[in-house]
C-alpha cells in the first residue's frame, strides 16, 4: 500500500500551507473512512514535507509525480525523500 502522496498545486497566497494540508488530510480521511476503502480506520501520520517549484520546472515536476508508480518499484517513500534531501542539499528535521 502506498505510504505517501505527491500533490502539485498553485498556492493561494491567502491560505497557509499548513491550513491546506490540514484540509487535504481531513477531507481525504473522512472520505476514506466513509467509503470504507480499507479494512481498518484510515488516518494520516503527523507532519508533511512541502517544497516550492519554479514555474519553469512545472512540467518536470508534473512528470515526476505522474511516474510515481514506476519510480516506487525501485525505491520506497523514505528512500525517495532521503535522496531528494541529499540531491538538493536540504535540511532534514525528521
Amino acid at each position: 500500500m502506498p505510504d505517501h502522496v505527491h500533490v502539485l498545486f498553485l498556492q493561494n497566497p491567502q491560505k497557509s500551507i499548513s491550513d491546506l494540508i490540514k484540509q487535504i488530510k481531513g477531507s481525504s480521511s473522512h472520505f476514506m473512512n466513509r467509503e470504507e476503502l480499507i479494512l481498518e480506520k484510515f488516518a494520516w501520520q503527523t507532519g508533511y514535507a512541502s517544497f516550492s517549484v519554479s514555474e519553469s520546472q512545472l512540467a518536470v515536476v508534473y512528470n515526476y509525480i505522474k511516474n510515481q508508480k514506476q519510480h516506487h518499484l525501485k525505491k520506497n517513500g523514505q528512500e525517495e525523500f532521503d535522496e531528494f534531501v541529499k540531491l538538493h542539499r536540504l535540511g532534514n528535521d525528521q
